[in-house]
């Protein structure tokens, strides 16, 4: 299994920091997002780890290659990171996505025990990780399941009700289910101005999408905003008891 990090974008809410960094590089509780990213991905037992990236993606592959240990990685450009919206980076990871793969969004952090249980899921085909909705935030993705089945999926579920946020994490075991449909979602009018969950629900209306639900003693949180740095330190310090870092 291979990790899949989607990490092209300019990350625009993080202005100043994404002047002139790419986001993936942003540093919190003093290192960068990427590098929690692939400690974590280690951690969970993954073998290797592709990552997407398009603005100032020079200083992406210099980091990687100062990187020591952990698992192996390799980089793959995305030319249409400015103009398409995230399924822009699904599709420059196209070649890697027949084999079993989990798919996450480049700026979000997560405990490895998150990881560790998607991988765990003994089900065949294509899963999306998912918790328990309270009060929906302002970003979040929003997902309707119906036991461990996932329904429909979006920023907005029109005639549907919300149950639980994605966590932008998906998990392939394998086959052509994700890419035939990432084919279909990417081809439509418009289609490269799509939010990369348009190609889970796109799955979820044809073979079925799996629902894994997160325990709720894990933690993660995404980096929109400086805000969120913030948080997840504070988080971070109180959940370890002083220590810095994931």
């Amino acid at each position: 299994m291979k990790a899949i990090i989607l990490a092209a974008g300019h990350g625009s809410r993080l202005l100043p920091l994404t002047l002139t960094t790419p986001k993936c590089l942003v540093q919190v509780g003093g290192r960068a997002i990427l590098d929690h990213q692939l400690d974590a991905v280690a951690e969970a037992g993954f073998e290797g780890a592709v990552i997407v990236g398009g603005y100032r993606i020079d200083q992406v592959a210099a980091h990687l290659a100062a990187r020591e240990g952990g698992v192996p990685t390799e980089l793959v450009f995305n030319p249409f990171w400015a103009i398409a919206n995230s399924i822009g980076s699904v599709w420059a990871s196209h070649g890697f996505l027949e084999e079993p793969f989990a798919l996450m969004n480049g700026d979000t952090l997560f405990d490895a025990a998150i990881l560790r249980a998607a991988l765990a899921d003994e089900e065949s085909g294509v899963k999306l990780v998912i918790e328990r909705l309270a009060t929906p935030g302002l970003d979040d993705m929003l997902v309707e399941a119906d036991g461990d089945a996932v329904v429909a999926v979006g920023k907005h579920l029109v005639g549907h009700q919300a149950t639980d946020r994605s966590l932008g994490l998906i998990v392939s075991t394998g086959g052509g289910a994700y890419a035939e449909a990432l084919r279909a979602v990417i081809g439509e009018n418009d289609g490269i101005h799509a939010y990369h969950h348009a190609v889970v629900r796109r799955v979820a209306e044809t073979v079925g999408v799996r629902a894994v639900r997160i325990a709720g003693n894990v933690r993660w949180q995404e980096i929109d905003r400086p805000e969120d740095i913030a948080l997840w330190q504070h988080d971070h310090v109180a959940h370890v008891g002083g220590a810095s870092g994931s």
